[in-house]
């Protein structure tokens, strides 16, 4: 159980963080070298100034990309935490570093929590930032059980959804709904300097949605992109290429027959429809939340997550589909995913037959539905109520 927790930079995220886990009882100690923001982070609640006077349960790197391998490597040196993660936004250069430069990289886990706001310092903070809200964990074949306990229980306490990923996919995953956004909204917002002031003022809500991503901290951006840049450079060779069929279309436009312009027009509006597509899976990803939800109980022995994954892909329910959930008052993992209403009650059934403990979740309560007997059950699989370790001791 978490009792003390040490968030090393106190800015929007270090404070959300001591602001969400410190409602929770646990004991949050602030360190910034930015004296003015460690205080200012404890008098909205988030914490203690300084260092604990024995290790903490979990020490959470708070800093900006560049920073964290140097401030992760000092602070494991003196001591300060059991466990450690970061949540920078680009892991894949980070894990490399910290398996070879951490004294131990046993006890650190990579972490990247997707929430933010328009916003930095802690004085944008808020305790429910990361409510729902996805939060990646990168784990190394070297990292303990320990330290991924531990940070499972703070995304717990966070309100926060724990995603198990790849570092190198997370990064791929993210230069494309995140990083490459970001750098368009900035170079969309960089030629409105040019702008007249007649022009500025016919600025709609359109362009302010459309900007409203505009990069505020180069420095922090600057490493964001050094870091991922393969990844981002990728996104927007593709974009440069839409962008090209648009500018050849426009250009033909202007010499095309008017009875031709719908004929010369089809490219753009074949990347329109694209365009529409892409919005509409946007949508889609986010309504499944409004589906239906199956919760299985994974039993802590070896092969059994790798079992229940096979079970399901042959319910056509696919692994990226599914969430982990960890529950710190029973000590238990389950794994979620949404299906179709009219699917999950088939789905629950054939899991109980297979021997696994499943619930559905009604979406609008969060009721679990009413068993009338008891499911058949292997031999060794957990029921509810049942308290296991999360994840079996190394050896």
């Amino acid at each position: 159980m978490l009792r003390t927790v040490a968030v090393v930079g106190t800015g929007l995220i270090g404070t959300s963080i001591g602001l969400a886990v410190s409602r929770h009882g646990v004991t949050v100690h602030l360190l910034d070298q930015d004296e003015v923001a460690a205080r200012t982070a404890a008098a909205l609640g988030a914490g203690l100034v300084g260092a604990p006077d024995e290790p903490a349960d979990l020490a959470v790197i708070a800093v900006p990309p560049g920073a964290v391998g140097e401030v992760l490597g000092r602070t494991q040196a003196r001591g300060l935490a059991r466990s450690y993660t970061d949540v920078a936004s680009v892991k894949a250069q980070l894990t490399r570093e910290m398996l070879t430069s951490l004294p131990d990289p046993s006890h650190y886990v990579g972490g990247h929590p997707l929430a933010g706001g328009e916003h930095s310092g802690p004085l944008a903070a808020r305790a429910g930032l990361f409510e729902d809200r996805a939060w990646v964990l990168t784990p190394s074949p070297t990292t303990s059980r320990d330290a991924v306990n531990r940070v499972f229980e703070m995304i717990a306490l966070c309100g926060a959804v724990p995603v198990i990923m790849d570092s190198r996919a997370h990064d791929d995953a993210v230069a494309l709904t995140s990083h490459a956004p970001h750098l368009l909204a900035s170079l969309m917002a960089a030629r409105l300097r040019l702008g007249s002031q007649d022009e500025i003022r016919l600025a709609g809500q359109g362009l302010h949605d459309m900007t409203r991503m505009a990069v505020r901290d180069p420095g922090l951006w600057s490493d964001i992109l050094q870091a991922n840049a393969p990844a981002v450079a990728g996104v927007l060779r593709e974009l440069r290429d839409d962008l090209t069929t648009v500018l050849g279309t426009l250009d033909d436009l202007s010499d095309a027959p008017r009875d031709m312009r719908s004929r010369t027009l089809k490219p753009v509006v074949d990347l329109l429809d694209d365009g529409a597509a892409g919005l509409a899976a946007i949508h889609g990803r986010r309504s499944a939340d409004r589906e239906t939800q199956v919760e299985v109980l994974v039993a802590d022995r070896p092969g059994q997550l790798a079992r229940l994954l096979d079970a399901l892909r042959a319910l056509r329910v696919e692994p990226e589909d599914v969430m982990p959930r960890h529950s710190p008052e029973e000590g238990t993992l389950s794994m979620r995913f949404a299906v179709p209403a009219v699917r999950a009650g088939r789905i629950v059934l054939e899991l109980e037959q297979g021997g696994w403990d499943a619930d559905s979740i009604d979406p609008a309560s969060g009721a679990r539905r009413q068993r009338a007997v008891a499911p058949p059950r292997r031999t060794g699989e957990p029921h509810r109520g049942f308290r296991e370790p999360l994840i079996p001791a190394r050896k």
